[in-house]
């Protein structure tokens, strides 16, 4: 486990409203960067939490380069706070120590809504299946009362709600589940933006920023917008008002 690393602009101890988790820098831009840039736009207080610090990578000489990436695309997409946590890439585990690491973030930040990997990406790292599965045990760890000794003394915090998000450009459609489609017609060209920003990653290959163009326009449009991502929910979707749900408005007019 390598030192844990804080970009935080908030200049004060507000707590977010957003915290979307990855396992490496460019995880959330690639599944999520979108729905980040909505929400920063929105006025949500939105971070970013990495498990690790994605190295080593082939193209990349020094740790240090992928975390200045990481803070200039979060800059770009308007979050207001990354935490690169330091656990091992490569070796990311599902143990109880990963477990606690991330419900401590959680604690400390104290979001009302979690962006979570969703599942296993076919070809890519094993890490972020592990990801999924250590980020839900902290969801439940964080509001876990006299436990206090593994969580640095930290309060507890119930997170409501959590969503998953999807790194699925090798497949026809995300995985099954209780899907929706989150409208970032406005937020496409911050998200690449951001994806760029990773010049170790991906500045030999820039194909990738026409490949998530057309995987979000095709998503988007499923349900008429011109970009979108997709998340889904771990319960059954539910409203009370299903005008404002389906239409985007409230009471009917007089």
């Amino acid at each position: 486990m390598t030192e844990k690393i804080t970009w935080d602009a908030r200049g004060d101890e507000t707590p977010l409203d957003v915290l979307a988790v990855g396992v490496h820098p460019d995880d959330v831009e690639i599944g999520c960067g979108g729905i980040v840039h909505a929400l920063s736009s929105q006025g949500y207080r939105v971070g970013i939490l990495d498990l690790t610090d994605g190295e080593p990578t082939p193209r990349c000489d020094n740790p240090e380069i992928r975390i200045e990436e990481a803070h200039a695309a979060a800059q770009t997409l308007g979050a207001c706070l990354r935490v690169t946590l330091g656990l091992p890439n490569r070796r990311l585990f599902d143990v109880f120590e990963s477990r606690c690491a991330v419900a401590c973030e959680f604690r400390r930040y104290r979001p009302r809504l979690v962006l979570c990997l969703g599942s296993d990406t076919p070809f890519a790292s094993p890490d972020h299946d592990a990801a999924r599965r250590i980020t839900e045990a902290a969801i439940f760890y964080a509001r876990l009362s006299k436990w206090d000794e593994y969580f640095e003394g930290l309060p507890i915090h119930t997170i409501p709600d959590y969503v998953f998000y999807f790194l699925s450009l090798r497949q026809l459609a995300p995985p099954s589940g209780n899907l929706l489609v989150v409208d970032i017609s406005q937020s496409l060209e911050p998200k690449l933006s951001a994806v760029a920003c990773y010049r170790t990653q991906f500045g030999h290959r820039p194909e990738i920023l026409d490949r998530i163009r057309d995987f979000s326009a095709q998503q988007g449009r499923t349900c008429g917008y011109a970009a979108g991502e997709v998340v889904a929910h771990p319960t059954t979707w539910g409203t009370q008002d299903l005008m404002a749900s389906v239409q985007g408005h409230g009471p009917p007019r007089e």
